[in-house]
């Protein structure tokens, strides 16, 4: 169910008793999430708890990393 453009709410998910969720399939083929995709799980104690797939979260650290290759170099060239 889309909530506002771009917000979904994809419905509850139980805790098994080895701590796995079973993504809903409607979140899965919105997200592109298939079988062997890493995921990462982020938490923040005041907000909850977020899953991204690892490939996103790689492409966004390489960024980020270039531009602190980018920074450095204008640092050193004054």
């Amino acid at each position: 169910m889309e909530i506002k453009k771009g917000k979904y709410m994809f419905g509850n998910v139980k805790v098994g008793e080895k701590g796995q969720i079973v993504i809903p399939k409607e979140a899965r083929e919105k997200f592109n999430i298939n079988p062997g995709d890493s995921l990462l799980v982020l938490g923040d104690e005041d907000k909850g708890i977020a899953i991204v797939k690892a490939d996103i979260m790689k492409s966004i650290a390489i960024k980020i990393l270039e531009g602190v290759g980018s920074f450095k170099k204008r640092r050193e060239n004054g």
